[in-house]
């Protein structure tokens, strides 16, 4: 069976998070430019010859500006959350609140919602392989679907 894969990168997210768990300057409040590289496959291509449309993914870079373009990440645990989120509702930041504002756990969370949205649009003939979130051009990290060939 031949599979066939494509690539997608969304750049250009500035944002800031927190890992309050770290024992070292990652528990402070920073910032990236985060870009997502997404892989695509399928067993067979549309009537262009293409995995994924690529075409059809501005409803993806949407959402990822809505949850990832000037926002401040914070894990759900975060024990200071209800105390930033006075500061959103005073108009000093945008949360975004995720399990693991991690690389890992950030790239999981984009895997989850994109591979749903991929397989609704295509009827299934798509899937998201994996997907890679970079804070800067030296740290990533990869989540890749656990039923990948």
């Amino acid at each position: 069976m031949a599979l066939y894969r494509s690539s997608k990168t969304f750049r250009g997210f500035p944002c800031a998070h927190r890992k309050w768990r770290h024992d070292g300057h990652c528990a402070w409040v920073h910032g990236y430019s985060r870009e997502f590289i997404v892989w695509f496959q399928s067993t067979e291509r549309d009537e262009n010859g293409f995995v994924m449309d690529f075409g059809a993914l501005g409803e993806v870079r949407r959402w990822l500006e809505d949850r990832f373009d000037h926002t401040l990440l914070l894990d759900t645990d975060d024990p200071m959350l209800d105390r930033f989120r006075e500061l959103e509702r005073d108009g000093a930041c945008k949360l975004t609140v995720l399990d693991d504002v991690g690389m890992e756990g950030t790239a999981r969370f984009v895997y989850e919602y994109l591979n749903q949205w991929v397989g609704e649009r295509t009827n299934g003939r798509v899937s998201v392989y994996s997907v890679e979130c970079r804070e800067n051009e030296k740290n990533s990290g990869l989540f890749i679907a656990s039923d990948s060939s």
